[in-house]
């Protein structure tokens, strides 16, 4: 096959692979660790990184644009008007706090712990222990009986704890979207309201990941291929937004148990594949 058209192939299947698992809860970094083995590459370039995340991060802003427009519009005017008087803010200035505040955790455990957790825990048996472990814990917090909370009333306290438990998907196979909605639903949230706190709680993550991945790209020596970079983009943005869509529908009737499955399965096929040389 032609060298460029094989780049851009690979792309745009990594920016498949990158949007779905991003969003559904099966973890983007431990399959990012997984499939470009499968493609003949040690690991994702720092080149398509950007991109995905780029893809990814379009995925979550469009869709929820409304959301997004609405955060930022009553912010500014409940900022102006109420100042920090936080409880007579209206529900989408306060949704944009909580987002802040569930950022947090991430933020810090990524300056602490970040590099160990890329040096060390981005390989095919870290990736299929924590993805086979992580299902028993989304498992048990999406079982809540009874469960009928809003986002509007999530508060400091619950955005924090969520924001923690997304902290935990530094770990290549937890599952960003699977421990926060998980997380989430521990709380007494429904489905539906969990998965979209979840979704809007990932945008700042993956911006600054996207940041200071672009960052390290531009300081090494590694030239980026713009085509592919952007075709693996599009495919990720493409396929995030229907991902997004098709899981909230999902999510009104259903568990995330199917999910469960598929972690533990996928788990026990990587540590079979290692035990047997493949990876």
């Amino acid at each position: 096959m032609d060298p460029l058209l094989a780049e851009y192939l690979r792309a745009i299947i990594l920016g498949v692979v990158q949007s779905a698992t991003e969003f559904l809860p099966v973890s983007s970094s431990g399959h990012l660790v997984l499939v470009p083995r499968l493609l003949g590459e040690e690991t994702s370039a720092l080149a398509f990184d950007v991109g995905l995340h780029l893809g990814s991060l379009s995925a979550i802003l469009g869709y929820f644009w409304r959301d997004w427009w609405q955060i930022g519009r009553a912010g500014v005017a409940d900022i102006a008007r109420h100042g920090t008087a936080v409880g007579r803010w209206t529900p989408h200035a306060q949704l944009g706090l909580w987002i802040a505040a569930g950022t947090v955790p991430a933020v810090v455990v990524a300056l602490l712990f970040g590099g160990f957790a890329e040096e060390h825990l981005r390989q095919p048996v870290p990736v299929a222990i924590t993805l086979i472990v992580f299902s028993f814990v989304i498992d048990f917090g999406d079982r809540r009986p009874g469960a009928s909370k809003a986002v509007e009333s999530m508060g400091v306290r619950r955005a924090l704890f969520i924001g923690a438990a997304q902290a935990l998907a530094l770990m290549p196979g937890v599952s960003r979207s699977g421990i926060t909605i998980a997380a989430a639903r521990s709380l007494g949230f429904e489905r539906p309201s969990a998965a979209r706190f979840s979704f809007l709680l990932s945008a700042p993550v993956i911006l600054g990941a996207g940041v200071l991945t672009l960052g390290d790209a531009m300081r090494g020596d590694e030239a980026l291929a713009w085509g592919p970079l952007l075709a693996g983009a599009v495919a990720a943005a493409i396929v995030g937004a229907l991902v997004i869509k098709a899981l909230l529908a999902y999510l009104q009737r259903r568990t995330l148990r199917v999910f469960v499955w598929y972690r533990i399965a996928l788990g026990l096929v990587v540590l079979g594949a290692v035990a047997a040389g493949i990876l």
